[in-house]
This record gives C-alpha cells, structure tokens and sequence, in this order.
C-alpha cells in the first residue's frame, strides 16, 4: 500500500485540512459581532448559531470514519472542504436567517470531517512516532485558530469581514481540488465494516478509557477556550483586548509544544511525555488561578497551552497504533466521546458560573488535570500489563 501514494503529498495535504478546521473552529466567534450588526441578532440567536457548530462538528465526526474506513480518503475530503467552501460563502453573503444556520451547520459538518480523517490518515502514514506526526498535523490547527483572528483584526479597517470569509471560502474550495488529485492510502475495509468490528471498539476497555480520557482533555482545553476572557475580565479586571491576547497565548503555547513534541521530543515515550504535560499543567494552573493582573495570568495561559498540548496527539496516536486496520471507525469513536465531554463539562461549567460566579473556572480545571493524571495512569498501566 505504501507504494501507491506520495507520504509527504498526502502529509502536508492533511496539514492544510487542519488548516482549514482551525479557521472553521474560531471563525464564528471571531465574526459574531459583525454578523450581530448585520442581521440584528439578539443574543439568544447568537446563541443558536454557537450551539449549530458542534453540532455539525460531532456529525461530522461520526460520519467520517466509516467512510474512509470503506471508501478511502479521498472523496470525503474533498467533499468536506466543499461543504466548508459553501458555509463560509454563506456566511459573508446571505442576508438570511435560516441560510446562516445551515451555513454555519456546513462548516461544522465539514470541519469536524476534516479533522477526523486528517488525523487518521497521517495515523495511517506513520510507521513510527504517530503522536508526534499528529503533533506536528495539530500545529497547523493552531496556525488557522490563531490566524483567523489576527487578520480580521489587522484588516477590520480596510476590508469588509465578508470579504476575508468569502476568501477563506475560496481556500477551502482549492483544498477540495487539492484533495481530489492527491493520491490517499487505499481504503482499509473495502468488503464493508461489520456491526462485530464496531461492537468490539465498545467491548475494549483500553479504547474505552482513552475516549473517556479524550472526554476530559476536550472538556479542559473547552473550558479555557471559551471561559478564559469571561474570567480575565470579572477577575482580573483585564480589559477585553488584553483578556483575549491572554486566550491567543494559550493557543501559541498549545502550538509551540506541539511543535517541539514533533521535532526535539519526537522520541520521548507518550507516558514520560503526559507526565512533563501534566507537571507544566500544574505548574500553569497554579500560575493562572494565583495571577491578580494580566501579563501573569497570559503567562500561566501560554503554559497551559503547551502543558495540554500533548493529550490528543498521544491518544490518537495510540489508538491508530490499536487499529492499524480500523483507524477511522476507531478514531470516530473517540472523537464523538470527546466532543460530547466538551459539551457536557462547559454546559455544567456555565451553569456554575451564573449560579456560583466565574471564580469557579479554577477549581474546575484543578478538578480536570486529577482526572487526566488518574485516567493516563490507568491506560497505560493497561498497556504494560497487555506487554
């Protein structure tokens, strides 16, 4: 199979799919204030559109791996990008309630494709080193969520926001077209994917407990993704431009170690490496919940960055290396458990902050890191014992 495509075409493909995944996570609330002004949302509408996103996102994320499993990789990422290329067009262009929800349901669904199958196939490609393969691929999220931003910002007063979506759009159609002629890996299970296969991913105990795992990782980078300048600005009292610098130095920190976890610390066993992630995780907590000003607390927020960085490139990276022949359902799998923990765990976590007050962020992420530590104990514990 290796002889039938390029590694680095198919590697460097994947790395534009998460690209665009990154850009397609940030770009609502990137927009949100523009598109508030210009359909007249309220915020209960604004809302709507946010609670749309995941949702496309886990549908996608539960489609894509059957499919490349079945099908190969080609057709549902090129079709995936052409759903991004549709919904960010819509986006900039409609003047229609109903043609933003869906628009916004198209990038989640394609996006939430694209991530999954563009972390399968580089699991596929990866002979050895597959965390830190997935690592490098995970930087290039980074890029796009940290990219988004800082260009609206810098263009706001010489270009329409439309028109940077709309371009965004034209990207994500010629990564369709790139998709289309790249050669993938063959797909692994041509005869179909039997309800034995599937039902085997929920009887293993070891798969289990890394979703579960995944299902708190995703809740902890959820919490500080979308609580960090609620907090900054009632805690801190940081004004919001300096609390959202401190949110983009956590995604530099995320995107510096992933980039260090796939060149200098490539061959440093995934326990050794959680176990320096959870020590720097601790370490920025600490830092993050003792801060009374700013530049403090985007300190701690860049070394929680990197501190979480290396939890999903690992855990992927085991369970391609657990179904070498069912990487995509088995990547489905876990993914969908991990966007569930995000929703859940922040649900929870909004509810606490209006009934309790945002100070509770802490002790909610003090309360993620014990679970993280507990349950990488277990797994790779599990792992020995199975050596």
């Amino acid at each position: 199979m290796k002889g039938t495509y390029n590694r680095k075409m198919v590697f460097w493909s994947a790395c534009l799919g998460m690209l665009l995944f990154g850009i397609g996570l940030i770009m609502l609330g990137s927009v949100l204030p523009d598109l508030r002004i210009k359909h007249s949302l309220d915020a209960v509408e604004a809302g709507t559109l946010f609670s749309i996103l995941p949702i496309g996102v886990i549908v996608g994320s539960l489609l894509f791996g059957p499919v490349c499993d079945r099908y190969g990789y080609r057709t549902l990422l090129a079709v995936s990008a052409l759903l991004m290329f549709a919904g960010f067009e819509g986006l900039a262009f409609t003047n229609t309630a109903w043609i933003l929800t869906v628009s916004v349901f198209l990038f989640g669904l394609g996006g939430g494709a694209i991530n999954g199958a563009t972390n399968a196939v580089v699991a596929d490609i990866s002979t050895s080193g597959k965390g830190a393969d997935l690592s490098i691929l995970g930087v290039f999220f980074g890029l796009g969520a940290l990219g988004m931003p800082l260009l609206l910002s810098l263009l706001k007063k010489s270009v329409d926001f439309e028109a940077i979506v709309a371009a965004t759009g034209v990207l994500a159609l010629a990564a369709g077209v790139l998709f289309m002629v790249v050669r993938f890996p063959a797909a692994k299970q041509e005869e179909g994917i039997s309800i034995k296969q599937i039902g085997g991913l929920f009887r293993d105990v070891t798969l289990l407990l890394i979703a579960f795992f995944l299902f708190f990782q995703s809740a902890f980078e959820g919490l500080i993704n979308n609580w960090t300048t609620t907090y900054l600005m009632e805690e801190v009292a940081a004004p919001q431009q300096a609390a959202l610098m401190g949110l983009s130095a956590y995604i530099a920190g995320m995107t510096v170690m992933r980039l260090l976890i796939g060149s200098f610390l490539r061959k440093l066993p995934e326990r050794r490496l959680l176990h320096v992630s959870f020590a720097i995780t601790l370490v920025a907590l600490l830092l993050f919940s003792l801060s009374k000003s700013v530049v403090p607390a985007a300190a701690g927020l860049f070394l929680l960055g990197a501190g979480l960085a290396a939890g999903f490139p690992t855990m992927l990276g085991l369970v391609g290396n657990r179904y070498p022949n069912l990487s995509g359902t088995a990547f489905s799998f876990v993914l969908v458990i991990a966007l569930l923990g995000n929703m859940l765990v922040n649900y929870t976590m909004g509810l606490v902050a209006q009934n309790r007050g945002i100070r509770n962020l802490t002790a909610f992420t003090f309360a993620e890191l014990i679970i993280l530590v507990i349950m990488a104990t277990a797994i790779f514990g599990r792992l020995k014992y199975k050596k």
